[in-house]
């Protein structure tokens, strides 16, 4: 989750640079527009906040057409004692794959130069390009869910 999130962060950053000066702000929209250069970073703060390990880092992946992250880990403690023989040496291991899902909807004609209003899974979000200031756009989980896929 922390992978997806960070870039659902970056996203929000560039989305807010994008609007007014670039007329493909629009694009920013769909949720897959994000290098997620911090994202292996994220996960392994998060793992090891958990006392666990990212070996293969934050692998970027695809679920039913959305961006995300597949993150596996590995707790840096044994299983220890355990009614099942031969496990006390073990790590526990997990996998997880998440996803940025885009939540807006708009006129697929919109003109990324005029004003246009968003539908946010029923929350409403107006742009106007020409008056536009960073703190104009909602949180970023208003524009972009993140959850678990996999």
């Amino acid at each position: 989750m922390a992978a997806a999130q960070d870039s659902r962060t970056e996203l929000m950053t560039r989305l807010q640079d994008a609007i007014g000066h670039d007329d493909h702000w629009l694009d920013w929209l769909n949720g897959s527009q994000f290098e997620g250069t911090g994202a292996t970073a994220a996960a392994e703060r998060l793992a090891n906040d958990n006392d666990a390990t990212v070996p293969g880092g934050a692998v970027p992946t695809t679920v039913n057409g959305y961006p995300g992250y597949r993150v596996a880990i590995e707790t840096r403690y044994t299983v220890g004692k355990s009614i099942i023989p031969g496990t006390e040496t073990q790590h526990a291991r997990a996998v997880a794959t998440a996803v940025i899902q885009p939540r807006c909807a708009f006129a697929r004609n919109a003109d990324p130069k005029k004003p246009l209003q968003l539908n946010c899974g029923g929350q409403l979000v107006n742009i106007d390009p020409s008056h536009f200031q960073s703190g104009d756009l909602p949180d970023a989980s208003v524009l972009f869910s993140v959850h678990l896929a996999e």
